[in-house]
């Protein structure tokens, strides 16, 4: 190990829901999960208000949205998190050519070997120098850790979380380390972790004491010596630049098991190609083809298989898939299926035996396809998802805050905007279109147009209780994308009603009516936009009803009201 903090590690907060966040400001200081919104969708991230009710990475969605029924629920831009996760490695790689990604929002950095520190107080300014780049450039925050290796390092991101810098000292790594428990260490999960209680070892002095014979005869040799030697800070890793990917794979989560066995093979092949897509756009090939099955009683199967060469052509792929999935059965449904290919090469050796018969094998569960495409009615509406987005001819960019019955709810904003107004429109408005993400920083020379007061819940405050932070996108009320409540408006029937206010009302993320239930007395409208005069609601609200007499009927008049829709 080198006697200077000149390992940086760099992890973002909060990252996919930080960059939500960011590109929408009336989701700002609220709680946002991003993920699949499916039935059996998975939490990617959450934002820190979010996490005071316990969501959190990898949780099951059904449960965050248990816990946290208000949140805002979106589904991931990675368009967009690629492109400023391109943009944040690029000012690394300005501090060192040795900067070692670990995913779009987590790297390491030798300062060293870039000249930009050799010791701690020059490590330090170099932390405190790209923290203030990275809230510039893309207007994000990211935690930094410094130290004399790699684990202490990620160690000490952690606990700057979030939005801070901490540095190891050298020399006190093992002072540092000693009370804490040994889950803090990489590679000790659940399993291990509860082996290690039940051993006796609960921290990791503890873990240091016991001895590398002892670990060795607990954890096997190599696991064993690698954690005794971390428990005594020891890593000597070097930062590595590029790192040669093992495999390409590609699999698909179903939210109703697969029970037909044709259309199991036709996903397969679907994978397949994908998964060549993906090798030839990284200009590699493979020669050992997998699949993976998870059937419907959480069971997993993998079967693989090897040719004599490495290939990237898509028929000896889904050849070889076909094969591999003649050998498992997928009788009581199917629920995940997977393709990969490892053994990777940047040649291509074509396999002659696999395709001397592409014809039989590849094309008849196409012309399946075909049949089955055709029976299928064509789709009767466009699909609008849950944070994508979108442009109006009229109002501009805006995001999709949520779909169903027909209908979909549009908030007209941007990163540089106040809080918008949200519209509802028929799914298929020809004036409503899908749109390329708004960058998050804007260009100096032209500063955005105010189009109201300014929030009072700005991006980073202290989370707000649940009443305070108002009914969020998206919190499961019956239809497929998650349409919710309106921020702070009670819906008293159904989702048709939701958004429904006449032209010209602003239906505020803190609007208050007068007489609901869940809304105290006194709750804020500082959300609202102003509305010009010609189009001003009058001070009693006005809702309208749903349709009396079908889809078709007019809205009935509100007693007392005085308006008509």
């Amino acid at each position: 190990m080198r006697n200077a903090p000149t390992i940086l590690h760099l992890d973002m907060d909060a990252f996919f829901a930080a960059v939500e966040q960011a590109s929408k400001p009336s989701l700002r200081g609220k709680a946002v999960v991003v993920g699949g919104l499916g039935p059996r969708g998975v939490v990617a991230t959450a934002s820190y208000e979010a996490r005071v009710f316990g969501v959190h990475s990898a949780m099951p969605m059904a449960q965050a949205r248990r816990l946290a029924p208000n949140a805002a629920y979106l589904v991931p831009r990675f368009t967009l998190y690629r492109a400023i996760s391109e943009q944040v490695m690029a000012l690394l790689r300005e501090l060192s050519p040795l900067v070692e990604p670990l995913s779009l929002d987590e790297a390491f950095v030798d300062l060293e070997a870039g000249g930009a520190a050799w010791d701690a107080e020059s490590a330090r300014r170099a932390g405190q120098k790209l923290r203030a780049d990275i809230r510039a450039v893309t207007g994000l925050t990211g935690s930094v850790g410094l130290a004399a290796s790699k684990m202490l390092a990620k160690i000490a991101s952690e606990q700057a979380k979030p939005d801070g810098l901490v540095l190891i000292e050298p020399g006190t790594e093992r002072d540092m380390l000693a009370p804490m428990p040994v889950r803090t260490l990489p590679g000790v999960g659940p399993a291990t972790g509860d082996h290690l209680r039940r051993a006796g070892i609960t921290t990791v002095r503890e873990l240091a004491e016991a001895g590398e014979d002892e670990l060795v005869r607990l954890l096997g040799k190599a696991h064993g010596q690698a954690l005794y030697a971390m428990a005594h800070a020891r890593d000597e890793r070097p930062v590595v630049a590029e790192r040669e990917a093992k495999s390409v794979s590609v699999e698909d989560t179903y939210d109703v098991d697969i029970h037909d066995r044709l259309r199991v093979g036709l996903e397969v092949q679907r994978l397949a190609d994908r998964c060549v897509r993906r090798l030839r756009g990284a200009g590699l090939s493979g020669r050992t083809i997998v699949l993976k099955v998870r059937r419907y009683d959480f069971s997993t199967l993998t079967r693989s298989e090897t040719l004599r060469g490495p290939t990237d052509d898509p028929a000896v792929i889904r050849e070889a898939a076909a094969r591999l999935l003649d050998s498992v059965d997928t009788t009581g449904g199917v629920r995940l299926l997977g393709v990969g290919v490892s053994g990777l090469a940047d040649y291509t050796q074509e396999d002659l035996f696999a395709q001397a018969m592409p014809v039989r094998v590849a094309e008849e569960p196409e012309e399946a396809a075909v049949e089955a495409e055709a029976e299928q009615p064509e789709a009767a509406e466009r699909h609008w998802r849950a944070g994508q987005d979108v442009r109006h001819a009229e109002y501009g960019p805006g995001w999709v805050q949520g779909s169903g019955l027909g209908r979909v709810t549009v908030r007209f904003e941007t990163p540089q905007s106040e809080p918008g107004r949200v519209r509802t429109f028929f799914v298929d408005d020809p004036a409503l279109s899908s749109a390329d993400p708004l960058p998050l920083v804007a260009d100096l020379s032209h500063p955005p147009t105010r189009l109201g007061p300014p929030d009072s819940a700005r991006h980073g405050a202290p989370p707000r209780t649940p009443v305070e932070a108002g009914v969020g996108v998206g919190s499961g009320v019956g239809e497929e994308t998650g349409v919710g409540k309106e921020f702070g408006v009670r819906v008293e029937s159904d989702v048709r009603e939701e958004s429904l206010a006449p032209d010209g009302v602003c239906v505020s993320d803190q609007a208050r009516v007068p007489g609901e239930a869940g809304v105290p007395d006194g709750a804020r409208a500082s959300d609202e936009v102003p509305v010009p005069e010609d189009v001003r609601a009058p001070k009693r609200p006005v809702f309208r009803k749903k349709p009396a007499d079908g889809e078709g009927a007019p809205f009935r008049e509100l007693p007392g009201s005085g308006q008509r829709p």
